[in-house]
C-alpha cells in the first residue's frame, strides 16, 4: 500500500519568545549531530545539549531567559559560532549572538493602513551618511521635512548586521539582527513608528542574493550555498536543489519578520535577476505572497519591489499568467536616457542611450530596451511593457549605485548645472512612472557618495582595494580622479549630507521646483493618470527631426493625462530657443485656451524667468508645463 509523502519539519530559526513567556532555541544544522547552546552568563559558560528535532532541525527550550542574554552555538568538532538567525548582534559579527523581543516594543501606529502604489514617492537613504550622528534616532527629526517635500515613502538601504560600524549594508551576514552601529533593532522600531506617525510609509531593502564575506558562518551549519550558481559578490544561495527547503524557509521567515515585527511598508530586494531558482515556483513569488500576507494581518498595505536591471514583465506579472506577483520593478532604461543624454558619457551600458528618442521612448514605451539589440551586452535585451499599469514602475534619476559605482562617486549636483538639474527633475515628476529620490538630490548635494567599507580581515581590505581599482581601469571614459579608498573613514565622512539650501539659493529653488511638482503630483489630474504618456521629439523649428546631429537642437513635447490634459516642452540643449505654438493643440483637449503653469526656469526656482504670461522662448534647459488656468498657482 502506497503512502503519500509527509514533509518535514520546519522551525522558524532564532532564539523566539514563545506563549508560555520560555525562549526556543531552533537551529538548522544538518552537518552535525551534536549541538550544544553555550549561554554567556556572569559566571562561567553554560553548555546545553540541544535536541534534535528532524529535518537538521535542533531545539532547546528555558524560562527566564530575559532580553540582551549572550548566546553561541557549539558544532560538533568545528567549534563556536554566532546564531546565523541571531536578532541582535550587539558586539559584532564574530561575537556571541543576544536575544531580542521585538514584541516587548510599544506601537503607536495602530491606525497606519500604508500607502497605495499609485501614491508612492520613495526617498532611498543611507542611515550611516544621511546625518552627521548616522543613527536611526537621527533621522526622526528629518522626517518631517520629508513630509513636506511631498516624500510618501522612505527607502532605507539595506541593516542586516555587517562587519564594523560603515558599509552600504550588502556585505551582511546576520539577515535578520540590525545594524548595531545604527541605533540596533530596538531604535529601528522607534524609526518606523515615527515615520508612520509623519505619515511615511519605509520599505527596507533586503539582499538575498547572497551573503557578505566576513562573519559569514552559514556554511558550518548547513547546505545554504549553491555550487552551481554565481554572483558579482559571490556564492548564490541554495534555493532549487537538494536541502534548498530550509534555505528558503530560513528567506521567508526573514520577510514575515521585517514586516510583523518591524512594521514595515514593503521590500525592495536586492539585484532580483542574481536570485536563481529554477524550481517550479520561484523564490520571488513566494516572497511576495508572504510579505502580502504579513501585511494583511497587520492591516496595511505592502510592497514588494524588484531591483533588476532586466526589462522583464514576468516579476510584476500575476501568478495565473506565469509571473512572479510582485507590486513593482525598477526600470533603468530612464535613469539610463536622462544621465547618457545630459552628461554626454557613452561608457559601459550608457553606449546604449543618450539621443533624445531614447528618453521619449522610457516616456512612451517604459524600456527602451524592450527586446531590441543592446550594444553593450551585444545581443537582444528585454521585453515590451506594453500597457502595463505606470506604477508598476520604479524610474530615479540617480540611487546609491548609479553615484556610488563611478569612480568619483560623483552626484548631479557636482556633474550637471543647476538648469540641467531643474530640468532632470522635471522630468522625473512629470513621467508616468514611481519616483524615487537619492538623498539629498532635491537641493543639488554637491558631496560625492562613494563606496565605504569597514572590514576586519586585512586580507579582504586590500582586495576590495584592487576590485575597485580594476573596476575602473578599462573603462574608455577617463576619470579625473582615482577612487577613494573603501576602507578610510575619510571616504565615509566624505559621504554624510551637508542638508544645506541657504534662502535665496540655487539649492533652495531646486528644492522648491521638487516641493511643486510633488504637490502638482498629488493634485493634477493628469499627473495622476497612470495610462501610458505621448512623447516626441520634434526640431527647434518644430519640424521632425531629421537625425541626430542635423538641424536646430530637439525639443521633447510630452502630453498626459485625457480630460484635463497637461502637455510639456523641454528644451534639451544649451541654447535659446523658439518655443512652439502648443496652445492649439493643448486647446483642442480641455476646451478652453490652456496657459503656462510652470516653468523650470521661473525666478522662485532660481531661474531666469520673472513671468509665465508669455513663453515665446525656451531658455536653455527649460521645461514649460502648460494646462488648464486652474493649476496656475495664484
Amino acid at each position: 500500500m502506497s503512502r503519500l509523502p509527509v514533509d518535514p519539519p520546519f522551525f522558524e530559526q532564532g532564539a523566539l519568545r514563545q506563549p508560555d513567556g520560555g525562549v526556543a532555541w531552533h537551529i538548522w544544522a544538518p552537518r552535525h549531530q551534536k549541538l550544544e547552546l553555550v549561554l554567556h552568563t556572569e559566571g562561567p559558560p553554560r553548555a546545553h545539549l540541544m535536541k534534535p528535532a528532524g529535518n537538521g532541525f535542533f531545539t532547546y527550550r528555558a524560562r527566564g531567559v530575559r532580553e540582551g542574554q549572550r548566546y553561541i552555538y557549539r558544532l560538533d568538532g568545528e567549534g563556536e559560532f554566532p546564531d546565523p538567525a541571531s536578532r541582535w548582534q550587539p558586539d559584532g559579527v564574530h561575537t556571541p549572538s543576544a536575544v531580542f523581543f521585538p514584541q516587548d516594543f510599544r506601537w503607536t501606529d495602530s491606525g497606519w493602513r500604508g500607502v497605495p502604489r499609485g501614491e508612492l514617492v520613495i526617498y532611498e537613504l543611507h542611515t550611516g551618511t544621511f546625518t552627521r550622528e548616522g543613527t536611526f534616532e537621527a533621522i526622526i527629526p528629518r522626517l518631517a521635512e520629508l513630509r513636506e517635500l511631498g516624500v510618501t515613502a522612505i527607502e532605507i538601504m539595506p541593516v542586516a548586521q555587517f562587519p564594523g560600524s560603515r558599509n552600504w549594508g550588502y556585505d551582511g551576514v546576520y539577515p535578520f539582527a540590525v545594524q548595531q552601529s545604527y541605533g540596533g533593532p530596538r531604535a529601528l522600531q522607534r524609526l518606523v513608528d515615527a515615520a508612520h506617525a509623519a505619515g511615511l510609509a519605509v520599505i527596507l531593502d533586503v539582499v538575498y542574493n547572497h551573503l557578505g564575506p566576513e562573519g559569514n558562518y552559514f556554511s558550518r551549519f548547513g547546505h545554504y550555498f549553491a555550487d552551481y550558481h554565481h554572483t558579482p559578490w559571490g556564492r548564490a544561495l541554495n534555493y532549487d536543489r537538494a536541502f534548498s527547503d530550509p534555505v528558503r524557509h530560513f528567506v521567508l521567515d526573514n520577510v514575515r519578520m521585517w514586516i510583523r515585527d518591524f512594521h514595515f511598508d514593503g521590500l525592495r530586494l536586492d539585484a532580483a535577476q542574481e536570485i536563481y531558482d529554477l524550481g517550479t515556483r520561484h523564490l520571488l513569488s513566494e516572497i511576495a505572497a508572504v510579505a502580502h500576507e504579513a501585511g494583511e494581518k497587520q492591516g496595511r498595505t505592502t510592497h514588494v519591489i524588484a531591483e533588476t536591471n532586466q526589462e522583464d514583465l514576468r516579476l510584476v506579472n500575476p501568478p495565473a499568467l506565469g509571473g512572479y506577483g510582485l507590486d513593482g520593478v525598477w526600470s533603468d532604461d530612464f535613469h539610463h536616457s536622462v544621465h547618457a543624454l545630459l552628461t554626454g558619457e557613452r561608457d559601459g551600458y550608457y553606449q546604449d542611450y543618450g539621443q533624445p528618442e531614447h528618453l521619449a521612448k522610457s516616456f512612451n514605451d517604459v524600456f527602451v530596451l524592450d527586446g531590441c539589440y543592446s550594444h553593450y551586452r551585444q545581443r537582444r535585451h528585454g521585453m515590451p511593457a506594453g500597457d502595463a499599469p505606470r506604477d508598476r514602475f520604479v524610474i530615479c534619476l540617480q540611487n546609491h549605485d548609479q553615484v556610488g559605482n563611478r569612480a568619483e562617486s560623483d552626484r548631479f549636483g557636482a556633474l550637471l548645472s543647476m538648469a540641467e538639474q531643474r530640468l532632470a527633475a522635471a522630468l522625473l515628476l512629470i513621467a508616468p512612472g514611481v519616483p524615487m529620490l537619492f538623498m539629498g538630490e532635491e537641493y543639488g548635494e554637491q558631496r560625492p557618495f562613494p563606496f565605504f567599507c569597514s572590514f576586519e580581515d586585512r586580507g579582504l581590505v586590500e582586495a576590495v582595494r584592487r576590485g575597485r581599482a580594476a573596476e575602473f581601469a578599462g573603462h574608455t571614459f577617463r576619470w579625473s580622479k582615482e577612487p577613494l579608498d573603501p576602507q578610510a573613514l575619510s571616504t565615509f565622512e566624505a559621504a554624510k549630507l551637508t542638508w544645506s539650501w541657504p534662502a535665496g539659493s540655487e539649492a533652495a529653488g531646486l528644492r522648491a521646483l521638487y516641493r511643486d511638482l510633488l504637490s502638482a503630483r498629488r493634485t493634477w489630474p493628469a499627473l495622476r493618470d497612470i495610462a501610458p504618456t505621448t512623447a516626441r521629439v520634434v526640431s527647434g523649428d518644430g519640424g521632425d527631426r531629421r537625425g541626430a546631429d542635423d538641424g536646430p537642437p530637439p525639443l521633447l513635447i510630452v502630453r498626459r493625462g485625457a480630460q484635463p490634459a497637461l502637455l510639456a516642452v523641454a528644451n534639451l540643449s544649451k541654447s535659446r530657443q523658439a518655443c512652439p505654438d502648443v496652445a492649439g493643440e493643448l486647446a483642442d483637449i480641455l476646451g478652453e485656451l490652456p496657459t503656462a503653469v510652470l516653468s523650470t526656469a521661473q525666478s522662485c526656482y532660481a531661474g531666469e524667468r520673472t513671468s509665465l504670461d508669455e513663453v515665446s522662448v525656451l531658455e536653455p534647459f527649460e521645461l514649460v508645463i502648460w494646462g488648464p488656468q486652474s493649476w496656475r498657482p495664484r
